[in-house]
Order: C-alpha cells, then sequence, then structure tokens
C-alpha cells in the first residue's frame, strides 16, 4: 500500500516526519517503508495553486493508493475550539469568481462560467463521498480561500454567502478536485488553529493545533502499519 501524506508546510508535519523516521525505513525523496507499506510526504505549498500543481504530479507520476491531507484550519464554527481535530466531508472554492460593483460577490458558477455539476462538482460543492463511512473525528464542511479573512465585514460577507462552512482552509478543495478526478481515495484531516475572526494572531493556538493535529496521524498511521520489523 502506498500512502501519499501532504501538508502545505513542513511544521505541520514535523512530529509524523520523526515518528516515521524511528520506525520506519527511510527511503530517497522522503518516502518511507515498512514491509509493503510506504509512506510518501509531500510538502506542497501553501495555497490552492501550490497544492494542485504538486499532488497533481505526484498523482500522475506515482502510484498512490491512498491520500492523506493534513493541516491546520481556522473555524468559523464557534463549537470547534482550538486543538480540535476533524475531518472535511466537503470543500468549495470561496473566491473564484467576481466582486460586483456593489460589494457583492458572484462566483463561477452563478456567473454561468462553469456547469454546477461539472465533475467533480455536485451543485457546486466538492464531496468526498467516503468521509461518513468511518466518522472518528468530528465531520466538518470546509471553504477554500485564497485569502483568510480578517475583518468584520469580509468575514460575515463570506458566512452570508456560504452558510454552511464549518472551517477556512487555503487547500482543502484543490485536493478535493484533485483526488476525485483522478479516483484515488482521500481524506482531510485539520485542526484548529483559530477562530476566523478579526484578524488576531495573538489568539492563534498553532502549537496545539499542530501537537493533536500529529497525534491523530500518528495513529492513523500505526492502524495500518504491518507487524514485522
Amino acid at each position: 500500500m502506498h500512502v501519499l501524506l501532504t501538508a502545505a508546510t513542513p511544521f505541520e508535519l514535523a512530529p509524523v516526519i520523526s515518528f516515521l523516521e524511528s520506525t520506519f525505513l527511510k527511503m530517497a525523496d522522503q518516502h518511507f517503508r515498512k514491509n509493503d507499506l510506504v509512506i510518501q510526504v509531500l510538502v506542497t505549498g501553501v495555497g490552492a495553486p501550490a497544492t494542485a500543481w504538486h499532488l497533481g504530479k505526484a498523482l500522475t507520476t506515482g502510484s498512490a493508493d491512498w491520500v492523506i491531507n493534513a493541516g491546520v484550519a481556522g473555524a468559523f464554527d464557534s463549537n470547534l475550539q482550538p486543538g480540535t481535530v476533524v475531518q472535511v466531508i466537503s470543500e468549495r472554492f470561496a473566491d473564484l469568481g467576481v466582486e460586483e460593483a456593489d460589494g457583492r460577490f458572484t462566483d463561477v458558477f452563478e456567473l454561468g462560467l462553469t456547469n454546477l455539476n461539472h465533475p467533480p462538482f455536485v451543485n457546486g460543492v466538492l464531496y468526498n463521498s467516503t468521509a461518513g463511512e468511518t466518522p472518528f473525528l468530528p465531520l466538518v464542511r470546509g471553504l477554500t480561500v485564497n485569502r483568510v479573512h480578517g475583518t468584520e465585514s469580509s468575514i460575515a460577507a463570506i458566512r452570508n454567502k456560504y452558510p454552511e462552512a464549518q472551517i477556512e482552509t487555503m487547500e482543502g478543495a484543490a485536493v478535493f478536485y484533485g483526488c476525485l478526478l483522478a479516483a484515488v481515495p482521500f481524506v482531510e484531516i485539520r485542526s484548529i488553529s483559530n477562530y476566523v475572526e478579526p484578524r488576531n494572531r495573538a489568539g492563534w493556538e498553532l502549537e496545539l493545533a499542530i501537537e493533536q493535529l500529529n497525534i491523530v496521524l500518528v495513529e492513523m498511521l500505526q492502524a495500518i502499519t504491518p507487524p514485522g520489523p
């Protein structure tokens, strides 16, 4: 089995990489092997464009059986406290479209530039149909942005536009889009580092979020690690 473990930045995966280095045989190019299990670590860079390129290249040239996308996220949902690790069941691109003269945002589907149900979209949303089969973490709906929201007005506008969104990331929809089109099973795991609120970097709990994220990732990898040396 070949697992492709992806994240936007190396520090989000640092603890799980230490785990792999201590329990697996390290091969070239961030590949780790234990018997028939290969874990490939892919750091894509921040944002949907970088994620799309590097993930697409890996899926085209590699032999991944399962993709795990991991990282931190901001929470719209106040019930999701910092350090909570969640599984994302749906994603959508939040800011692909135009700003109207009155300030309203109109997305590409509303503009008629893309069909709402053109694969892999379903009514403009990207779904991981298998995500709810094994709900080992709280299930949430994601929103992927190019610019993280940091003012009361922009947060109110995006929540009004996409009221179902519970978390905000900068890569999730790109992972969904690529894996769905490539027909590769995948899971998106996110740990809450902050609330989506007027910009307040001091309120972020990044260290806690990364710690909790990697505890879950190690547990996931241990669950599929074959016995033996």
